[in-house]
């Protein structure tokens, strides 16, 4: 996918008449050499590995570390029961951003989907719709598309690195306005403002694993991804266009501490009992 401007892409789809999520599997293939039936299996794949990894979740499984497992049991738990603010759709997402973090903690297979440590984010969004039969596996491809094309030019204008969390969340924001039949447009804009909403968020990893604070963030970054996603199918704008969000992360980013840039040395890694969950895992070895 050789696109370094969502404007560029944009630009592509409305010139050819084309959809965004063909415009981006058509940059795969000349990059790629795929043939397209190639292309679309390979997306499929990754799909269903992405419904692999939540189907076999288990709420008993712990991290070696022990500080992660079991949190998304406890959250469909809690739905189940009626104990959650939300409910329905939101509470699914919840439980399954945390789902497919904690495998990814526990050492289970996941999709790196923009990065491990992201990587409960974009199946936190779609598994609910595609599980609730609102969408078929085709739609939801074509999403996943639009979602690869967006972090392709976060990848090439600015880094993925310690920045996963907005991406991620920008990313599946974009696959969920192509879901409901947003506009390449809409889908620009939920892409930049759900990334504008975590710019400048730190990365800081407790004992430098992706455990603490990560998992818990991809929740977050799953429910920035929905908001943002209704914002932009609503008509709302973030008035910064994507290309120049994405620059300013960078920008922030380039200007932040690298303590607080995946080092875990900053942050909440760097207080005290952040230190203290340190000397507990270095001294399991």
């Amino acid at each position: 996918m050789a696109y370094s401007s969502v404007k560029a892409m944009l630009n592509v789809s409305r010139q050819n008449n084309q959809p965004l999520w063909d415009v981006i599997l058509q940059s795969d293939l000349l990059e790629s050499g795929l043939t397209r039936p190639q292309s679309l299996a390979e997306m499929h794949h990754l799909w269903q590995v992405m419904v692999q990894t939540s189907d076999n979740y288990c709420g008993a499984d712990r991290s070696a570390s022990g500080f992660a497992g079991g949190d998304a049991a406890k959250v469909a738990e809690a739905e189940a029961r009626g104990q959650l603010l939300t409910g329905g759709y939101l509470a699914q997402v919840m439980a399954e951003a945390l789902k497919t973090a904690e495998c990814n903690a526990c050492m289970k297979r996941i999709v790196a989907a923009p990065t491990a440590g992201s990587c409960g984010v974009l199946p936190a969004v779609l598994l609910p719709l595609w599980r609730s039969g609102s969408y078929n596996e085709e739609a939801i491809c074509r999403a996943l598309y639009v979602s690869a094309g967006f972090g392709q030019v976060v990848a090439a204008r600015a880094t993925l690195a310690g920045a996963e969390g907005g991406a991620a969340s920008a990313m599946a924001a974009a696959a969920l306005v192509e879901l409901r039949g947003g506009t390449a447009e809409q889908c620009a804009e939920a892409f930049a403002m759900a990334l504008t909403n975590l710019e400048g968020l730190v990365c800081d990893p407790v004992a430098g694993l992706v455990e603490i604070p990560c998992i818990k963030r991809n929740v977050i970054g799953a429910m920035n991804a929905v908001s943002c996603a209704d914002m932009a199918l609503a008509g709302v704008v973030g008035h910064i266009p994507a290309d120049e969000v994405i620059d300013a992360m960078a920008e922030v980013g380039a200007a932040m501490s690298n303590d607080l840039r995946e080092t875990g040395i900053g942050g909440l890694a760097g207080t005290p009992t952040g230190k203290a969950i340190r000397d507990i895992v270095q001294m399991q070895g």
